[in-house]
């Protein structure tokens, strides 16, 4: 299986690691061509503006929907939980952000804070049970709706949630160490 990780911007290298020690074949994703190659996708953490810019800009844009559409697994983390998100709010429309909207979910973009907020602290994930969480200038789910379900919690925001073949968290499981989010979707989205 070959799984992609979008190269435009954000933790991509931290996501290869990962996929490699669990024995999964990581590329990076950057033009059509890398993106046809892919089985699978990982969007990182960044700036989800700057993710979205460069996503339309290199033409991948539609791609990723049509693909995601098609049923390609795709693993959202941070950033990449934003721009899966159907709705996020004034935040969005104030700067203009486009969304890919994959996802039956409303996000706040800053929920946990700016930069210098960012934390970490340990979450219960339905099915996972304990995983260390790290948190940088994250969002949160505010709702989830239709076939999205929410799979954590904290401080009564919604910070993971799956539809279908579709898995998203607004911490990165890839600065942790820890692979379980990335087998669960190797396995269990995938």
């Amino acid at each position: 299986m070959k799984v992609g990780v979008l190269g435009l911007q954000g933790d991509v290298s931290e996501h290869l690691e990962a996929l490699e020690k669990l024995g999964a074949k990581g590329a990076w994703v950057k033009d059509l061509a890398s993106l046809a190659e892919a089985e699978a996708l990982i969007i990182p953490g960044g700036e989800s503006t700057t993710i979205g810019r460069l996503l339309e800009e290199s033409w991948l844009f539609e791609m990723v929907q049509q693909r995601a559409k098609g049923g390609m697994p795709i693993f959202g983390t941070c950033a990449g939980l934003i721009l899966l998100a159907k709705e996020a709010g004034e935040q969005a429309r104030q700067t203009g952000q486009r969304l890919l909207g994959l996802m039956d979910m409303e996000v706040d973009r800053n929920a946990f804070g700016r930069q210098r907020e960012s934390f970490e602290q340990p979450i219960e994930i339905n099915g996972l049970g304990q995983f260390p969480g790290v948190f940088i200038r994250a969002p949160a789910i505010r709702k989830v709706f239709g076939k999205c379900e929410a799979l954590a919690q904290l401080d009564g925001r919604i910070i993971a949630a799956r539809q279908g073949k579709l898995l998203a968290t607004a911490f990165h499981p890839e600065l942790t160490g820890d692979l379980r989010l990335h087998r669960y979707f190797l396995e269990q989205v995938y």
